[in-house]
């Protein structure tokens, strides 16, 4: 079943970003087509994040056989978290869906979703219970990271959960008014407040193709949550220098008695003296890469370059939006 005619006030907004994913579009249409129908008045819009195969090629093929299918193209890859704000930029729902199109985030709990929402939640986020097909080392750091974030930051970020939500137009409206570069959407959702629920499920295995998510992106992603929702890694860094003076007067007292009580001992030479520069040395250089994370994002926001540049939109017209505008660049 296809829709001819685009909902010109679509209830519903989907959000989907991909990259790379010519093997899985197909069957993530076919899967979302039976939402869409059952939701009503909707809108499906695909962000294109500078893919190399054909999934440009298949977004334009699903726009001429369903209106209800919109997209956007990006003219690099800018980044999965990039690519969400630039379909959350040019939503035009009142409850928006984001979930990620190797369908390890079931189409099928949508619904689900907008009931929550309809009893009164302006955020329904899904939070993982079981990861299929994932190596013990990334389930290892996934739950070391959550747990860590969630006592380190600033404010309570559910553990467990990835992009996966859905979000009422007014939450949306709020995000979009941020104007940061190095965000972190399950982070930002959670900052805004407002009355927020969860709902559980049990991760599939990817449908097809390569994992995007390689362990150093995941890395980058945990590292960038760190930093953007706590101040606590420069704290640290000040405490471990505290300790470390506290260690060298010891070691200088210690030295001190040695050269007195016991000056033939081997443990005033060179390889003592060796062990403390080589202490403080990693010391300082800890304190100083810290330092370096906060400096760097402070550098990238304020040279007010736009988040990501269009090079294509399919089924969208841009209505002038100031968001969009300060967003992006075509």
């Amino acid at each position: 079943m296809t829709n001819d005619k685009q909902p010109m006030n679509p209830k519903y907004s989907l959000v989907v970003p991909v990259y790379n994913e010519e093997t899985t579009i197909l069957e993530l249409y076919r899967r979302m087509q039976a939402v869409m129908d059952e939701l009503g008045e909707v809108e499906l819009i695909l962000v294109n994040d500078g893919s190399r195969d054909r999934t440009l090629w298949l977004l334009r093929e699903l726009h001429q056989k369903d209106s209800r299918v919109c997209y956007l193209s990006l003219s690099r890859n800018f980044g999965h978290q990039i690519a969400v704000t630039a379909g959350l930029n040019f939503v035009r729902g009142q409850v928006i869906v984001i979930l990620d199109a190797d369908l390890q985030d079931p189409p099928e709990l949508i619904p689900l979703m907008v009931e929550k929402w309809q009893q009164g939640y302006q955020i329904v986020y899904a939070q993982r219970t079981q990861r299929y097909q994932e190596g013990w080392l990334k389930r290892l750091f996934a739950y070391v990271f959550y747990r860590l974030l969630r006592n380190l930051a600033d404010v309570d970020i559910p553990l467990d959960t990835g992009d996966f939500c859905l979000m009422d137009r007014r939450v949306v409206d709020i995000l979009n008014t941020m104007p940061e570069r190095n965000r972190y959407i399950r982070g930002l959702r959670s900052w805004v407040g407002f009355s927020q629920t969860a709902i559980q499920y049990e991760r599939d295995p990817r449908f097809a193709g390569e994992v995007k998510y390689t362990f150093h992106k995941s890395l980058s992603l945990a590292a960038n949550g760190l930093v953007s929702f706590s101040r606590i890694p420069l704290r640290l860094s000040t405490y471990i220098g505290l300790l470390a003076a506290l260690v060298a007067v010891l070691m200088a007292m210690l030295v001190l008695y040695w050269r007195i009580v016991a000056p033939s001992s081997p443990l005033t030479g060179f390889a003592t003296i060796m062990i403390a520069i080589f202490f403080l040395g990693a010391v300082q250089l800890v304190s100083i890469g810290i330092l370096g994370e906060y400096v760097g994002r402070i550098y990238e926001e304020i040279k007010g370059r736009p988040l990501y540049v269009l090079s294509e939109v399919g089924g969208l017209h841009d209505e002038g939006s100031t968001q969009r505008t300060s967003n992006s660049g075509v």
